[in-house]
């Protein structure tokens, strides 16, 4: 199959999807990619330029049998937009994120007419992929209770035409080497996530304080991206933590990120917003023990239901049952206990995001997409 693939944002989760899949996969890719860069812009403009490239490529004989694209394209602009000789190709959008449950500091920073380009590309789609179930029920779900404030003629059917056409694939990971046997030292803590507001950082250095104070020993790695207006909290955590830090900051390459990863013995997450967790199925690969809330994609990613004791791995509550659990870990684990397990429950729950097992599923899903359609 030959793929016409368009990411408007062209870099981060995104780029690495692509470029993950694409990597030794059976089919034929084309992809048209824009630098992350002002992401509102991108998807302002994006199908204007696509349509530009790809009707070029038409007049020089391109063709292709698929349109793959990611949620920051407007599908409908481009498809008023491009030749006619692709306006009857079949496209699948991918949903990384949406940008009606995507969270704002404030509900009034939010741009509807961005939530809309999302719904009419789902419609203008033959297939919405979505990274998670979570985020498919909780993106439509949004886009019903959005539709209803409409003052008439609310589209509220096309909620189920979505959800009718909407699949599950959730992003790839590689696989990660673990670092055996382990390194010496205290307990190593990890943070690894966004430096931004709806990621909890509060939460995360409130409960090791009270870990501090028990009199425990332990190491921390906080790493992320980072940017501009990043919490407060990151600098007072900073000068707090300073005796205890192995590493602070976004890693700039790959390998550095890896050896981070590799050396932690525990992973911890406190977001509030969590769509798939990338990150974490990562660091659980590498061998650390994940401390989860138990929302948002989280029970779906380590398979809840199928995991004998799922409370090892997750919390409900505030900092003070977060530090409990982080205690009672550090504590087995400098006590000597072999905490990193290899196929550990949670690193058999995450085996199935490694490239290797699911880049042949994508493999075979994309091309059901086109063969559905012939049947039609």
């Amino acid at each position: 199959m030959k793929i016409l693939a368009m990411e408007p944002y062209y870099g981060g989760s995104h780029k690495a999807f692509l470029d993950g899949w694409i990597h030794n996969s059976r089919h034929q890719w084309t992809v048209l990619g824009l630098p992350p860069y002002k992401w509102k812009w991108r998807m302002r403009h994006a199908a204007v330029n696509f349509a530009e490239d790809v009707n070029r490529r038409i007049a020089n004989g391109a063709e292709w049998d698929l349109i793959f694209c990611s949620d920051m394209l407007n599908l409908a602009e481009f498809s008023g937009l491009v030749n006619p000789a692709l306006k009857q190709t079949p496209a699948v959008a991918y949903f990384h994120e949406n940008q009606l449950t995507y969270p704002v500091r404030h509900e009034s920073e939010r741009d509807y007419q961005f939530a809309m380009t999302n719904l009419t590309t789902a419609l203008s789609a033959s297939q919405v992929w979505f990274n998670s179930a979570f985020h498919r029920d909780s993106f439509l779900s949004a886009m019903t209770k959005f539709l209803k404030r409409m003052p008439d003629h609310q589209p509220l059917n096309a909620v189920e035409r979505i959800r009718a056409k909407s699949a599950i694939w959730p992003q790839g990971i590689d696989e990660f080497e673990r670092r055996s046997p382990r390194k010496e030292g205290p307990a190593r803590i990890l943070w690894v996530a966004r430096w931004e507001f709806d990621k909890n950082p509060e939460l995360f250095f409130r409960a090791l304080e009270i870990v501090r104070q028990k009199g425990l020993e332990f190491r921390i790695s906080v790493i992320g991206e980072q940017f501009r207006d990043s919490p407060e909290v990151f600098q007072f955590a900073r000068q707090k933590f300073k005796d205890r830090i192995d590493h602070w900051g976004y890693l700039k390459t790959r390998a550095e990120y890896k050896t981070a990863l590799s050396e932690a013995d525990i992973v911890v997450s406190t977001a509030d917003h969590e769509f798939f967790g990338i990150s974490i199925a990562e660091a659980v690969d590498a061998g650390a023990y994940p401390l989860l809330p138990n929302r948002l994609a989280y029970p779906e990613l380590l398979d809840y239901e199928n995991l004998d004791h799922p409370e090892n791995y997750f919390y409900d509550g505030g900092a003070q049952i977060l530090a409990q659990k982080i205690e009672t870990l550090v504590e087995r684990i400098n006590s000597g206990e072999p905490l990193r397990e290899e196929n550990s429950p949670a690193q058999t729950a995450v085996k199935k995001f490694l490239w290797k097992n699911l880049r042949p599923k994508l493999d075979d899903a994309i091309e059901n997409t086109t063969s559905n359609r012939n049947k039609e």
